[in-house]
């Protein structure tokens, strides 16, 4: 392959961009400015060192390590899940809600796919299981953030609505059947809106580093379609555990809407 290399000057460069934006912002007075700047060099920072610890890992594969770093990846992934929330569960509930579901079915799409797709020998070969799962955890983790969020808002803001329901007669799962169903639908919509955009309005990000590292257009196109259903089914499978594990933990086991199980809103 006719990798073109960059060196720290070609990124310098890029960095400019900002750095210009930032003053923009700050110009404009927008207030951005600060969290642009924090947000660039904490995306570089990690990006350098996943890279060195990716190499190491390419260079001494074995499933310890490989299970590790996966599971150092979801810990951080729960832990985003959780401080994305304006209404979050209070204790542990609130990792435990977004980290449980994200292990269900980011892990269990990423095996499905190495195993039964991929066919690589080993399976657990980091070059794939590592940013297979990777971008599958982290379209999971946008849709789960969504789909909590809206539902935990929503339970709040209807408050008076399935309380009435319970008087009325329904369970608890009736009750906030709504909010659950549209929780679900919007936590789907960034993965549906890239599906339905890819190709036409963008190149997605996997089949441009292909490309842009020598691979056939047909061949990286095959495993952009890949990946596509792959983290649709994730992202799909774990707002709909997500949002109904959170959905139950919002009633207690007398069908009462407890929202004190949820922290106020986050500023």
């Amino acid at each position: 392959m006719n990798v073109v290399s960059l060196s720290p000057f070609d990124l310098a460069l890029a960095a400019l961009l900002i750095l210009a934006l930032a003053g923009l912002s700050w110009r404009l007075r927008i207030g951005s400015e600060r969290q642009l700047l924090i947000s660039a060099a904490r995306s570089t920072v990690q990006l350098v060192l996943i890279g060195l610890v990716l190499k190491l890992l390419f260079a001494h594969a074995h499933p310890l390590w490989v299970g590790l770093l996966a599971a150092v990846m979801l810990a951080v992934a729960g832990r985003e899940v959780m401080v994305r929330q304006k209404r979050r569960f209070v204790g542990g509930w609130g990792f435990a809600v977004g980290t449980l579901s994200m292990f269900v079915s980011s892990f269990a799409v990423t095996v499905l796919a190495l195993l039964l797709v991929i066919g690589n020998d080993p399976w657990y070969a980091p070059q794939y299981a590592i940013p297979l799962l990777g971008m599958i955890l982290g379209n999971t983790m946008n849709g789960i953030s969504l789909g909590l969020d809206r539902l935990t808002q929503d339970a709040a803001e209807k408050r008076q609505i399935i309380e009435s329901r319970l008087a009325l007669g329904q369970d608890a799962r009736r009750a906030i059947a709504d909010s659950r169903r549209e929780a679900i639908r919007v936590g789907m919509i960034p993965i549906v809106n890239a599906m339905s955009a890819a190709g036409i309005v963008s190149l997605p990000g996997m089949m441009t580093g292909q490309i842009l590292a020598g691979t056939p257009p047909v061949e990286a196109v095959k495993y952009q379609i890949l990946v596509m259903f792959l983290i649709a089914a994730g992202t799909g499978f774990g707002t709909m555990v997500a949002v109904s594990f959170a959905a139950r933990r919002l009633f207690d086991e007398r069908q009462r809407l407890r929202l004190d199980r949820l922290r106020p809103p986050q500023a």
